[in-house]
C-alpha cells in the first residue's frame, strides 16, 4: 500500500467570487508572481491546487526521464488535466484560448505558460505549431491534448496529427501519458469530466462535492519523432489508448501527496 498524507484543505473560493478557476482559490496560499516560469515551483503550485480539490496523484508506468524539449501528449477529460500533468511534468500547456479570459485567470495562464489555441480558427493552427516547435527547440517541455476536445473518461478520441509536426520539426521526442480519474474505492470516476454544454462552475462544484478523487497518470514509452506526423500520432494514440483497454486499474508505481 502507498502511504499518502490526508487532504485537509478545501478550495474555499473556487466555486464562487465570479472566477471558478483555481489560482484565485484562497486555499492554495501560493503567491502567483513567485512561481511564474519556474518548473519546480509550478509543480508545487499544481499540487497545491489539486490538494485544495481533494485530488491525489498516483503515477505508474515508465520512469519520467529528465530530458529537455519534450512534447508531452495525453488524453483529455477535464480542466483538472492541466494541474494533474503539471504536478508531474511541469511545462507549457496548449489550451483553449477562451478558458483564460479575465485578469485573475490570465495570471494562472501566465503561471502555466499557456499557448492559446482557438478551435474555430484553423488558419491560426500553423502559428501555434510553430510556437510549440520553438519552445521545444529552446529545451522547454510542452504539453498538448491531441484529441482536440474533452471526453467523458469512458470513451476516447483519435489523436489529430497537427501538433506532432512541432516535435518532428524540432527533432524532439514525445512522451505519451494516460490520465484516468477514480473514486477512492478504485472505480473509474466521470465526475471531473468537462464536456458538452457543461459549465466550468458546475464542473468545479461536482469535484468539490465528491471530496476525494484519485488521478492516475500512466507514463508510456518515449516515442522518437520520425518524419511522419500521422504515424507519430498513431503510435502515441496506441500507447495511450491501448493502456486504457488493458486495465482500468493500473498498479501504482509512485503516489504523490498532492
Amino acid at each position: 500500500m502507498w502511504a499518502t498524507r490526508p487532504i485537509r484543505r478545501r478550495a474555499a473560493g473556487a466555486a464562487g467570487g465570479g472566477t471558478p478557476w483555481p489560482g484565485a482559490a484562497a486555499g492554495t496560499r501560493v503567491p502567483l508572481l513567485f512561481v511564474l516560469g519556474r518548473p519546480r515551483l509550478q509543480r508545487a503550485y499544481c499540487r497545491a491546487v489539486l490538494r485544495c480539490f481533494g485530488v491525489r496523484i498516483m503515477v505508474s508506468g515508465n520512469p519520467i526521464r529528465n530530458l529537455s524539449g519534450v512534447l508531452v501528449v495525453s488524453n483529455h477529460m477535464s480542466w483538472l488535466d492541466v494541474f494533474a500533468i503539471g504536478a508531474v511534468l511541469p511545462g507549457s500547456f496548449v489550451a483553449r484560448a477562451d478558458m483564460f479570459s479575465g485578469r485573475a485567470i490570465a495570471m494562472v495562464a501566465r503561471l502555466l505558460k499557456i499557448i492559446p489555441i482557438e478551435r474555430a480558427s484553423l488558419r491560426r493552427l500553423p502559428a501555434v505549431v510553430g510556437t510549440v516547435g520553438g519552445r521545444l527547440r529552446a529545451g522547454q517541455t510542452v504539453v498538448a491534448f491531441p484529441e482536440g476536445t474533452t471526453w467523458c473518461g469512458l470513451a476516447s478520441g483519435s489523436f489529430y496529427p497537427a501538433m506532432f509536426q512541432a516535435a518532428i520539426d524540432a527533432g524532439r521526442p514525445v512522451q505519451p501519458l494516460r490520465l484516468t480519474y477514480h473514486h477512492v474505492d478504485g472505480t473509474v470516476s466521470t465526475t471531473p469530466a468537462y464536456v458538452g454544454q457543461d459549465t466550468l462552475a458546475r464542473s468545479v462544484c461536482r469535484v468539490l462535492a465528491v471530496r476525494r478523487t484519485v488521478t492516475r497518470v500512466h507514463v508510456g514509452s518515449l516515442q522518437l519523432p520520425g518524419t511522419d506526423r500521422r504515424a507519430l500520432a498513431r503510435r502515441c494514440q496506441l500507447a495511450v489508448h491501448q493502456r486504457s483497454q488493458r486495465s482500468q486499474h493500473p498498479a501504482p508505481r509512485q503516489a504523490l501527496a498532492a
